[in-house]
């Protein structure tokens, strides 16, 4: 307990004191109850400028976390680019045309980059068979079939992936529709 809030308990003065009279001490009692709230008030508003302060840090600390995450998923997007460029080139190659061990040393490329997707988080969008899904596939085809169910995924053009959990590029697909009925 502070001096102050002693001193208004003790009724504004002390038992010692002579009274000046009772003006006085209910001016002295006026001002102390005074100091006393304008105490709290500063209390109150150091506390909330704590709080705001370590809601910021927080928010700081996230906005930092989301550009690192962001600026992360950049890079990925630029080396999803020359991944698939470097699958297609890999199934266009006949066997017949390079010796076995550059197919080898080309197939441990490709798992290099495989690991180092697994790795940063990056995973496959499965798709085939899959209803459509617009936040994950993007249609740029549609074909007409009896066999599936309209909406259902047919074939992959381009795949899709995420990272960390968040779609980092859709999925080009194939998407199934009824046939149109002759007329």
């Amino acid at each position: 307990m502070s001096e102050l809030e002693r001193h208004l308990e003790d009724g504004g003065h002390k038992p010692s004191e002579e009274q000046d009279g009772a003006g006085t001490e209910q001016v002295d009692r006026s001002a102390l109850e005074e100091a006393l709230r304008e105490k709290g008030q500063f209390r109150s508003l150091a506390q909330r400028a704590q709080a705001d302060l370590e809601n910021y840090k927080k928010r700081a600390a996230d906005e930092r976390e989301e550009i690192r995450r962001f600026g992360q998923s950049q890079v990925i997007l630029k080396v999803l680019a020359v991944a698939d460029d470097f699958g297609r080139a890999l199934e266009l190659i006949p066997e017949d045309a390079v010796a076995p061990g550059w197919l080898q040393g080309l197939d441990l490329v490709r798992r290099g980059i495989d690991h180092l997707f697994e790795t940063e988080g990056v995973t496959l969008i499965e798709t085939r068979g899959s209803p459509f899904e617009p936040a994950e596939h993007e249609a740029v085809f549609f074909e007409e079939t009896g066999e599936i169910e309209p909406g259902r995924v047919m074939s992959v053009v381009r795949n899709g992936y995420r990272h960390n959990g968040r779609v980092l590029r859709a999925a080009q697909v194939t998407v199934s529709k009824s046939p149109e009925s002759a007329g």
